[in-house]
C-alpha cells in the first residue's frame, strides 16, 4: 500500500532502506575521497561541512559522514561493517570506478577480475578509503537463457 507523506510516496507497512551513516575519523577528508566515487556512481553531494556530510541520488539511499566518537580505523574482518557493493553496467564500468576511486586516493583491495567462484559471469573489484571502509564495483549480468 502507498501512501502521499508531504509530497513523496512511501511505502506503508514495509521497512525501506532508507541511508547508511558511515563514522570517519576526518569529515572533510573522507567526504573529499568519497566524493569523486560517489558523483561517478551518480550522487551529487547534498552537504559538506567539517561535521556532517552527504549525498543523494534519486530512489537510492542517502549515504552520511559522521566524525567518530573513538579514534582508529575500521578493520575488515572485525563484527561490523564488511563492505557495500554497488553493481554497475558492464566490466568497463567497473574498471573506471576503479580508475576513479585510485585517483580519489582510495586503496586497491583487489584489482579488477573475475570471480568465477560467485558466478561465471561476475567480475568486480574492491577498494578502501583511509578509513577502512571498503565498496565494492561489480557487474554480474543475467545467465544468457536464449541459447539453452
Amino acid at each position: 500500500m502507498l501512501d502521499d507523506v508531504g509530497g513523496i510516496r512511501k511505502t506503508v507497512g514495509m521497512a525501506t532502506f532508507d541511508h547508511l551513516g558511515l563514522s570517519v575519523a576526518d569529515v572533510p577528508r573522507a567526504s573529499d575521497q568519497l566524493d569523486p566515487v560517489l558523483t561517478a556512481l551518480g550522487y551529487t553531494r547534498a552537504y559538506n561541512a567539517p561535521e556532517h556530510a552527504y549525498w543523494r541520488q534519486t530512489d537510492e539511499p542517502e549515504i552520511l559522514l559522521y566524525p567518530a566518537r573513538e579514534e582508529g580505523q575500521h578493520v575488515h574482518g572485525h563484527v561490523g561493517w564488511q563492505h557495500m557493493a554497488f553493481e554497475v553496467g558492464s566490466r568497463e564500468e567497473v574498471d573506471r570506478l576503479h580508475r576513479v576511486a585510485m585517483d580519489a586516493g582510495w586503496s586497491a583491495v583487489r584489482e579488477p577480475k573475475e570471480y568465477p567462484r560467485f558466478t561465471e559471469r561476475y567480475y568486480a573489484s574492491f577498494v578502501e578509503d583511509d578509513n577502512g571502509i571498503r565498496f565494492e564495483f561489480m557487474h554480474n549480468p543475467p545467465r544468457d537463457t536464449t541459447n539453452g
